[in-house]
């Protein structure tokens, strides 16, 4: 891959729906089609589901808390998954710290595996999540 941003990327792939609607429920499509670079945890389709619908709606109704949720997914800079399991913590741009760890041979942010790593896009690198990662109230 590697052919376009972040948000082009994400658009690309099915499993980022809800990722993309959010984004652009959000208004970060600009900030993450910009130059970043960016390292970016993109939550599945999947991962959403685990919020329940309820909870989905409820976010994409208020553009401000999503938001802080989407930039509490992102780092600037591109960390590769080489250097990701070289840290403990890392501080997201929405400015909360995530905590990572390796378990069993599988890298964490916070509560949430990481089961994609290393997508490079044009403006930064992907990590893909298998649970959506929600910053300290």
């Amino acid at each position: 891959m590697g052919g376009g941003t972040i948000v082009d990327i994400a658009s690309s792939d099915p499993q980022f729906k809800t990722l993309v609607a959010a984004i652009q429920t959000a208004g970060l499509v600009d900030t993450l089609k910009g130059k970043g670079p960016f390292t970016v945890f993109t939550p599945t389709d999947a991962a959403f589901n685990k919020l329940g619908k309820a909870t989905i709606d409820a976010l994409l109704a208020d553009p401000e808390k999503l938001k802080g949720i989407l930039l509490y997914h992102a780092v600037e800079g591109k960390v590769y998954s080489g250097e990701v399991v070289k840290l403990s913590s890392a501080k997201t741009i929405q400015g909360a710290d995530v905590v990572i760890s390796v378990k069993n041979g599988q890298v964490f942010i916070n509560n949430a595996r990481v089961i994609t790593t290393d997508i490079l896009t044009t403006n930064g690198v992907i990590h893909v999540l298998d649970t959506v990662i929600l910053p300290p109230q």
